[in-house]
């Protein structure tokens, strides 16, 4: 039930918001999957994207920012 009041209340965001959320979390679990030396760059890249996102999502509602503490359970969820 918690996943259906999400989605009727992610409904009533304005649609930049919307976005803004899907990119942060794309760019969240896609930092969490470049791991080792080789991902540098993409790292930084994912990093750039996240910030933009984040600073559309907090001026929206400060709660919906992704902290960076957050990155390293998505790669435990996504094992499950």
């Amino acid at each position: 039930m918690p996943d259906a009041v999400a989605l009727l209340a992610g409904r009533h965001l304005p649609p930049r918001v919307q976005a803004a959320v899907a990119d942060a979390a794309e760019a969240a679990r896609l930092y969490a999957a470049c791991r080792g030396p080789q991902y540098a760059e993409a790292r930084q890249l994912l990093e750039v994207r996240l910030c933009r996102a984040n600073r559309i999502l907090a001026a929206h509602n400060p709660g919906l920012a992704v902290r960076w503490a957050d990155i390293p359970t998505l790669i435990t969820k996504e094992e499950r």
